[in-house]
């Protein structure tokens, strides 16, 4: 069961997760976006400009922390942590609106395509930079799984995009040493391909919270602890909803008609106990009392 100490240490974790990442993302960014005009690279200029939406994307995480971790009030009985689920949506609009503008420079440049410059220092550039982002979308992915924390978990999507573009700018600078320039420009639509995807995922995510699909999917471990209490004779119509670290519960039980209402109070919140002792992300249970079939 959490407490308001043990989710403030919660969100103060993930509010430096985030701060941690937003430095490494946005000092990739200058270095992807100031070689990428130097070398005239439209791909590595694309590149840089997504790893700049990926510090964006922090800060919008950061905010939607901030609102999250509020305590519950009168208006928000169950808390505002769905704030954070809300927020990630932010993230996907700004993964969206960076698709579009690469898809806009990916078709101007196959229509009047640049010839970028290749060296060695370009590769050198965006390996070292692939490098950096597969260490923070570990670092970010297994805090955000840990913390199970949605803006993380969304934010590493962002940042495994920013990855596989980067890759993809690689063999377009490949292509264009070969004597083959017009790839940098198809690099950069299938980067925005890459990114489209990302918001894509981030989206269904979400709305499978904010939509209250069922999170617990095997009902009958529920069903175990609920018939372990003694004088529980049945159970079932177990629903689940909200998000991974903050579940709603709701269930119907059978129990003896002839017991009295205090012993029925005493099993109800002995199963609530029970229920919060071993599945720690569950918050909130309401039990419907039925009478058992005589």
């Amino acid at each position: 069961m959490k407490t308001k100490k043990n989710s403030d240490r919660h969100y103060h974790e993930i509010h430096r997760v985030l701060l941690v990442v937003l430095l490494l993302n946005w000092s990739v960014a200058a270095a992807k976006v100031i070689f990428g005009i130097i070398s005239r690279s439209s791909s590595m200029t694309a590149d840089g400009l997504h790893s700049f939406s990926d510090g964006a994307s922090n800060i919008v995480g950061l905010i939607g922390v901030a609102f999250a971790s509020r305590p519950k009030d009168d208006d928000h009985p169950y808390g505002h942590k769905k704030f954070e689920t809300f927020f990630s949506l932010g993230i996907a609009f700004l993964l969206g609106i960076v698709c579009f503008e690469l898809i806009q420079k990916g078709l101007g440049s196959l229509h009047n395509p640049e010839i970028p410059e290749v060296s060695v220092f370009s590769f050198a550039v965006m390996i070292v930079t692939m490098i950096v982002n597969i260490s923070v979308m570990k670092y970010e992915h297994s805090k955000g799984k840990a913390l199970q924390s949605d803006i993380l978990v969304s934010d590493a999507k962002h940042t495994k995009a920013d990855i596989l573009t980067s890759f993809s700018v690689i063999i377009s600078l490949i292509a264009v040493k070969i004597g083959f320039p017009i790839l940098d420009a198809v690099t950069t639509l299938v980067i925005a391909f890459f990114i489209a995807h990302a918001a894509y995922e981030i989206v269904k995510d979400a709305c499978r919270t904010l939509c209250d699909e069922t999170v617990i999917k095997d009902t009958d471990m529920i069903k175990t602890v609920v018939m372990s209490v003694n004088g529980v004779k049945a159970c079932h119509k177990i629903r689940s909803r909200g998000r991974k670290d903050d579940i709603s519960l709701d269930l119907h039980v059978h129990l003896d008609p002839d017991l009295p209402l205090d012993r029925t109070h005493q099993i109800s919140h002995e199963i609530e106990r029970r229920i919060k002792t071993k599945f720690s992300e569950v918050t909130d249970v309401i039990i419907h009392v039925e009478p058992a079939a005589t």
